[in-house]
C-alpha cells in the first residue's frame, strides 16, 4: 500500500497562486504515473496535469500556460505550481499515483482549492 499526503490547498484571490504537493510513503516499480485530478461541486473528477516518472508532462486544456507540474523521483514528491487562477479553478485537488498500467492506482485525501475575491 502507498500512502499519498498531500499539502498546499486553500482561498486564493483570481489570479493568484498556490502550489500543491503530494509525498508517497514509497515507491510504485517500473513506469509510473503521478498527477492532480479535480472536482468541483457536481462535475465529474477531471485530470489537471500529470508527469511520468521519465518527466513527460501532461496537461488538461483549460490549465495550459497557467500551471506547472514536476516530480522528485528520489523523494518521491511531486508538485503543481498554480498560477494566475481563476475562480472555475475552485476543486478539491486530488493526488493521483499509478503505475502506467493501471493495476496499482492509488488515490489522496483530497485538498480545497478555492479561488474568490
Amino acid at each position: 500500500q502507498v500512502q499519498l499526503v498531500e499539502s498546499g490547498g486553500g482561498l486564493v484571490q483570481p489570479g493568484g497562486s498556490l502550489r500543491l504537493c503530494c509525498a508517497a510513503s514509497r515507491s510504485i516499480f517500473g513506469i509510473s504515473v503521478m498527477g492532480w485530478y479535480r472536482q468541483a461541486p457536481g462535475k465529474q473528477r477531471e485530470l489537471v496535469a500529470d508527469i511520468t516518472n521519465g518527466g513527460s508532462t501532461n496537461y488538461a486544456d483549460s490549465v495550459k500556460g497557467r500551471f506547472s507540474i514536476s516530480r522528485d523521483n528520489v523523494k518521491i514528491t511531486m508538485c503543481l505550481q498554480m498560477n494566475n487562477l481563476r475562480p472555475e479553478d475552485t476543486a478539491v485537488y486530488y493526488c493521483n499515483y499509478r503505475a502506467a498500467n493501471n493495476i496499482i492506482n492509488y488515490w489522496g485525501q483530497g485538498t480545497q482549492v478555492t479561488v474568490s475575491s
